[in-house]
């Protein structure tokens, strides 16, 4: 009679291992790769100083503000997006937007990706890269070469088409 008992546990027990089999770990976001790059977008920055006050002045806030805040930057430095190309690959279609503030890269995104997990762990390596490096000239990302390549040149072709 055990024996019965032993098979519907073995059954259930594997079925809930798969779900821990296909869990695919979260990668960062263009923003926070950005963030971690030092790039900070227009919406988080401020020219003025955090205030040390609560709302209600009763001098309970949240301590003493930075030493230094980030800027906007200045006027004459307006910021453009553009589309690099669509890049087929076999694995799926590659196109990023670049966003452009005087003639650095500010940001990048992936407008199309596969939906694999070597290009969900490779991207935000290669958008890290390109913001450091301000050009196309980026590394492949190993066990995602083709969607590194793919996105080079996407990349490239935003650039091109930037003009000035």
């Amino acid at each position: 009679m055990k024996i019965h008992r032993a098979i519907p546990v073995a059954v259930l027990s594997v079925a809930g291992l798969v779900p821990l089999w296909q869990y695919e770990a979260h990668t960062a976001s263009t923003t926070e790769v950005a963030a971690e790059a030092g790039v900070v977008p227009e919406a988080q920055t401020s020219s003025e100083a955090p205030s040390a006050t609560a709302p209600d002045g009763s001098g309970y806030g949240t301590g003493t503000p930075p030493a230094t805040t980030t800027t906007k930057p200045p006027a004459t430095a307006a910021a453009k997006t553009v589309n690099g190309k669509l890049v087929k690959t076999v694995h799926g279609d590659v196109q990023v937007q670049v966003t452009f503030t005087g003639n650095k890269i500010t940001a990048v995104k992936l407008l199309k990706q596969p939906n694999t997990g070597p290009t969900k762990s490779a991207v935000p390596t290669l958008i890290e890269e390109t913001l450091q490096a301000g050009t196309a000239d980026v590394d492949s990302v190993s066990g995602a070469t083709q969607t590194s390549e793919a996105y080079v040149q996407s990349l490239q072709s935003a650039i091109d088409a930037r003009g000035n």
